[in-house]
């Protein structure tokens, strides 16, 4: 159906919540995945792909890494920039070890692994470029140094569909809302009741789950997609759609 049997698919971040279930979704779809992770562990109960450990933030490890997939696995159809890192934090927060962890993971790190991806998708006649983001950069709804990073990711995204259309280079955002993975479970056990305040600002009444996110990059990596670039989409659960919560206590 989507025109990705046998494609070959790179997913960074892959050991994660949302990272397991893009390698689940594309496999799904047909998909060859080569799965990239900083830590190895997470990797290791990924079945039917192909494993590399390397660290973003290093760039000439993340070179050296894409150099080895390109000669091991194959050039890439498609690439999911999907390796991220957020922590919970207001402005008051945000000093200046948070804001270098956040923009080094988060948008450096992504260039890093991007930059030769896409250079080997170039010399092979085009590619697919799909990332992670997040709707703090689209609006404001906390962590400010990683909603700026993810912010300069659209950017850099938008950047990279407008110069490398030319050669056959697609590019798009996934902007998720709150996504139910593992990484709440530490706030849940201080608050039990914290996912049910949370769902109370989405329309849908519930939380971006991961496969949806997957469901999502399968889609935007396709053929189906062919004319689709440049476009940062909400994965969100109509939250950017606009404020619910303002409509119930003013009307």
């Amino acid at each position: 159906m989507f025109g990705l049997n046998d494609k070959h698919v790179v997913i960074s971040g892959a050991g994660g919540g949302i990272g397991r279930s893009l390698v689940a979704a594309f496999q799904a779809a047909g998909a060859r995945v080569t799965a990239c992770d900083r830590d190895a562990g997470l990797l290791e109960p990924l079945e039917g792909v192909a494993k590399y450990v390397f660290e973003l933030t290093e760039p000439e490890a993340t070179e050296r890494a894409v150099a080895e997939i390109v000669a091991k696995e194959g050039t890439p159809d498609v690439l999911v920039s999907n390796a991220g890192f957020s922590r919970a934090e207001t402005m008051e927060q945000v000093n200046r070890q948070s804001w270098d962890q956040e923009v080094d993971i988060n948008l450096t790190g992504s260039f890093n692994l991007i930059d030769p991806t896409m250079k080997a998708m170039i010399a092979n006649g085009g590619g697919a470029i799909v990332m992670t983001s997040t709707v703090n950069a689209l609006s404001h709804y906390g962590n400010p140094a990683y909603a700026a990073a993810k912010a300069g990711l659209v950017a850099y995204m938008r950047a990279i569909a407008v110069e490398n259309g030319r050669h056959n280079i697609r590019a798009n955002c996934i902007c998720p809302g709150s996504v139910r993975t593992p990484a709440w479970d530490h706030r849940v056990e201080k608050d039990p009741g914290l996912l049910t305040k949370v769902v109370a600002h989405y329309p849908l009444g519930r939380l971006t789950m991961p496969a949806d996110v997957a469901n999502a990059a399968v889609f935007l990596a396709s053929p189906l997609a062919g004319a689709i670039t440049g476009v940062a989409l909400p994965v969100d659960a109509g939250l950017t759609a606009g404020n619910l919560r303002f409509i119930r206590d003013v009307f």
